[in-house]
């Protein structure tokens, strides 16, 4: 049994590294790849921070050495994916910490240290520290919604839990709060709205009207999905919690 969940372990690992370098170009531009937040917490929930960690290495020394994509493969993806699978695990299994975690992760780490890592490394001029951040977060903002989505239905349906038990990974069986992670979305949305209103400014070079009201209208979005989803989910979120 050991040896099968051993080879099925490998297996899961090496197809989502095959799917992450194949996707990775969709959405890319330098400094934002959404597809490969996607794959970290994918691989975070299935597998745990350690395989999520190697996968992401490996999907980056493949897309630096293949694709010619500077250091970035690596520094916006390891921070991330470790991260991830450490607060899911921490959190007892609730998916928008590991959400959280490859914002935290590669956001802020990540984004953090790509500016020196770009200097020193691939030749770029001298640079802010925080360059990356804002085009980071927005990066982990569409994957990390993408895999929240795909994951919450995957757990709605029973398949997320058996994946994990066929992988022996850690399952939990709490119930995740709708309090808990209506509040780790809104949150989202404060990161959405920094990031928003930064990139606006200094990357895309909007004028005072778009970088004050476009942000604005990213952290309504966010705050109203929060709402939405707490208002859709507390009851069934209680019945499970008195069950």
């Amino acid at each position: 049994m050991k040896k099968n969940a051993s080879v099925l372990r490998l297996t899961t690992l090496a197809m989502l590294i095959a799917l992450g370098v194949l996707i990775s170009p969709l959405l890319r531009v330098e400094g934002m790849c959404p597809m490969a937040h996607l794959i970290n917490i994918t691989c975070s929930v299935l597998m745990g921070p350690w395989y999520s960690l190697l996968c992401a290495t490996l999907i980056g020394i493949i897309r630096m050495m293949t694709m010619g994509i500077p250091p970035l493969a690596l520094t916006g993806a390891v921070f991330g994916a470790f991260l991830s699978g450490w607060m899911y695990q921490k959190s007892g299994g609730k998916l928008i910490y590991a959400v959280l975690g490859e914002i935290i992760g590669t956001g802020f780490i990540g984004g953090t240290v790509s500016a020196p890592v770009m200097t020193l490394f691939w030749g770029k001029g001298q640079m802010s520290l925080f360059f990356y951040v804002p085009s980071f977060i927005c990066g982990t903002l569409i994957g990390g919604s993408l895999a929240f989505l795909l994951l919450k239905r995957l757990a709605k349906l029973g398949a997320l839990k058996r994946m994990q038990t066929a992988l022996q990974s850690a399952v939990y069986d709490t119930p995740a709060s709708a309090e808990n992670e209506a509040i780790a979305i809104a949150a989202c949305g404060m990161l959405a709205w920094l990031a928003s209103k930064v990139a606006l400014k200094n990357f895309f070079k909007m004028n005072d009207t778009v970088c004050r009201f476009v942000p604005i209208i990213v952290l309504v979005c966010f705050l109203s999905f929060a709402v939405y989803y707490y208002a859709k989910n507390r009851t069934s979120s209680r019945t499970a919690e008195s069950n």
